[in-house]
């Protein structure tokens, strides 16, 4: 329980599980809630700088709301941090998810009528009924049906969708549309596709897929790591990244990233990992 990224307690609250494991003034199960903003930062500390994004419609368990910030636990990736509370309302069952890079939220089911909000690829909702090429939503908004797929219907390669963000602006610790990190990008493809995935590289270099032996021929959806980066394949010689390179999401050849992070001094590729879609 050393990493505070993955550790719901924070010396005044602890998760009930682990008392007897970190020291807390009290113990709680924590309440599921979800978010209601397009996207809400995580951070260290209210106040504090961001760790990563949670995007409408995804769970959190809140452990202690507290002066216009909650500390929260992420459900899909088990991320801790602050969140502002007016960011977090009650928790509804979602049935559909957006499958666009991205969309918006309409007052009617008009696509000349007012915006509510834009809603980012992987934004949660739930459908209750349609009015012609618009879903309606529990919330009484109308979107788009071409923008969205049932929830439990995962796409199947993450690649493509890692490609539906191309020209994203690069953004530290970003999970959205808007903004997105090089570990943003694979936890928003491998999240598309039904696979779990930590929020941050170093996590993921340790433990998403199965590492490959050193030399094994790289294909599409492969992972290439270096220390504090990741990148995605889309073929044998090409891959996606969010990198401060380009400031954007963006192609480069393999060869040429690894040239060229080498010569910035941020050294060699550490590890290359398969993904796998779960059966």
């Amino acid at each position: 329980m050393s990493d505070r990224r993955r550790t719901p307690a924070n010396g005044r609250v602890a998760l009930t599980h682990l008392q007897g494991m970190v020291q807390a003034e009290r113990y709680v199960d924590g309440t599921p809630m979800q978010i209601i903003t397009p996207v809400a930062d995580i951070c260290s500390a209210p106040e504090g700088p961001r760790d990563r994004q949670v995007i409408y419609g995804a769970e959190v368990l809140v452990l202690e709301p507290n002066d216009g910030w909650s500390f929260i636990q992420a459900k899909d990736d088990g991320y801790v941090g602050y969140v502002r509370t007016e960011a977090i309302g009650p928790l509804i069952q979602h049935n559909q998810i957006v499958s666009a890079p991205a969309t918006h939220a309409y007052t009617r089911a008009d696509l000349k009528s007012a915006e509510v909000m834009g809603l980012s690829h992987g934004s949660r909702l739930r459908v209750v009924g349609a009015e012609g090429n618009f879903f309606e939503t529990a919330e009484g908004w109308f979107v788009p049906r071409q923008h969205l797929r049932a929830f439990n219907a995962p796409m199947r390669d993450p690649a493509t969708v890692a490609q539906l963000f191309f020209g994203v602006p690069y953004l530290w610790g970003g999970n959205s549309i808007w903004g997105i990190d090089c570990s943003g990008l694979v936890q928003a493809a491998c999240r598309a596709c039904g696979i779990d995935c930590p929020g941050d590289s170093d996590m993921q270099a340790a433990e998403l897929g199965n590492a490959l032996p050193a030399g094994t021929p790289l294909q599409r959806g492969d992972l290439v790591f270096w220390k504090g980066h990741v990148a995605m394949m889309v073929d044998d010689q090409v891959l996606i990244h969010a990198n401060a390179h380009t400031m954007s999401v963006a192609y480069e050849p393999l060869d040429a990233a690894i040239f060229r992070i080498g010569a910035a001094g941020d050294g060699p590729v550490t590890v290359t990992r398969r993904i796998t879609q779960p059966a």
